[in-house]
């Protein structure tokens, strides 16, 4: 079944990570949101892959919005001042408001914090709270370990059913555009 995405959440690190290909494919992804007038959401901060694929996307002509946290703002995350970014209580309130806004999301490079955004929605999936489609993209075999995990998982019993989730992998952001588009 077909259905065009209008807004899709992009997570990935607050730092550029140690190979240009990172930065080089966030705002690929940004110019391609922008251009296909895909509302693109994000974490709201001005700074690593983030800041680069919000700045990517309105320089193409999209539109933005943020959700960021008060704590997060003050410690690491200067906002995006060309962005909309809604503040919220807290770190689990902005994942919601973030998976609320969506309806795809599109996983980067990134640390922990990405991580634990991906790994939450994919419970969502493995729950039946959501089945809106997780694309990733895989710069650079970044995703690699994680996906060797996710096997592993499966293969020692704790994830029956990989149709429990609608995950959408790529290694080249002209094969993500192709699925996202596609979908």
């Amino acid at each position: 079944m077909s259905k065009k995405l209008k807004s899709i959440a992009v997570y990935c690190g607050h730092e550029f990570g140690n190979n240009p290909d990172f930065a080089l494919d966030a705002k690929k992804i940004g110019e391609f949101l922008g251009k296909s007038r895909i509302r693109m959401v994000f974490g709201g901060g001005d700074v690593g892959l983030m800041g680069t694929v919000a700045t990517a996307a309105l320089k193409a002509g999209g539109h933005v919005i943020g959700v960021s946290t008060n704590n997060v703002m003050e410690k690491q995350e200067p906002v995006h001042k060309e962005v909309e970014v809604e503040i919220v209580e807290g770190v689990n309130e902005r994942k919601q408001k973030m998976i609320e806004l969506s309806d795809a999301f599109i996983i980067l490079p990134g640390g922990i914090g990405t991580l634990n955004e991906l790994t939450d929605i994919m419970t969502m999936q493995q729950i039946g709270e959501s089945k809106k489609p997780l694309f990733f993209l895989n710069t650079a075999g970044f995703w690699i370990p994680f996906v060797r995990l996710f096997i592993h998982m499966q293969h020692n019993g704790f994830i029956e059913n990989i149709h429990d989730y609608n995950i959408h992998g790529a290694n080249t952001t002209e094969e993500l555009f192709k699925k996202i588009l596609e979908y």
